[in-house]
């Protein structure tokens, strides 16, 4: 299941990267052993001191001492190694970026070939001729109509507007006039009243 969908993963750590990382990680494994060394050493030098013997112990120590520098050595090797692998990989990335700008180039290379300055130049002048000769047009319309035709679109303007603004017929039989009756006059309302209310 390993494999999904058929294609291997490729890696990303490189042959060189391989080797720096190998090589670090034996440097890691001896750095491991003096360490370990040293505990034994200074153990051994305590009970020899227990059991009267300097000069052995003072031999041992001495022995110490040495592996501590050679640890210390190690320790510096191990912090190089790491250097470089961070070296090369930002190499790597700077690789790209310039083998990217390098495609970039020459993909505007490619295009200013086919749009030079000249081309360019050529197009808009061709645009602003058409823009020009579109005016004219449209002055030339706008400025083609007589006073007749003015006259005339004037009539059918006030025609529309007659025709929103027509009223309602006018009945031409006159309206039957009505007799006020007469109201009597307790049913008025008092003065008081209407006041009050």
């Amino acid at each position: 299941m390993g494999n999904l969908f058929g294609r291997k993963r490729r890696s990303r750590v490189t042959e060189q990267d391989r080797a720096v990382l190998q090589q670090r990680d034996k440097l890691r494994q001896y750095q491991k052993r003096l360490s370990l060394g040293l505990e034994r050493e200074r153990a051994l030098a305590r009970q020899l001191l227990k059991d009267g013997k300097k000069e052995k112990a003072m031999l041992l120590l001495k022995k110490k001492r040495y592996q501590e520098q050679l640890l210390d050595k190690t320790e510096n090797q191990i912090s190089n190694l790491e250097r470089m692998v961070q070296d090369i990989e930002f190499t790597q990335i700077e690789m790209k970026v310039i083998e990217g700008l390098k495609i970039g180039n020459e993909c505007l290379n490619k295009m200013h070939q086919v749009m030079s300055i000249e081309e360019v130049e050529r197009i808009i002048g061709e645009t602003q001729d058409a823009v020009e000769y579109q005016r004219q047009i449209d002055e030339l319309l706008a400025g083609s109509l007589t006073e007749e035709d003015e006259d005339a679109i004037l009539e059918e303007l006030n025609t529309i507007t007659q025709e929103q603004l027509e009223l309602p017929e006018v009945p031409s039989e006159p309206l039957p006039e009505k007799i006020p009756e007469a109201s009597p006059v307790k049913n008025r309302p008092k003065p008081e009243l209407v006041a009050a209310s």
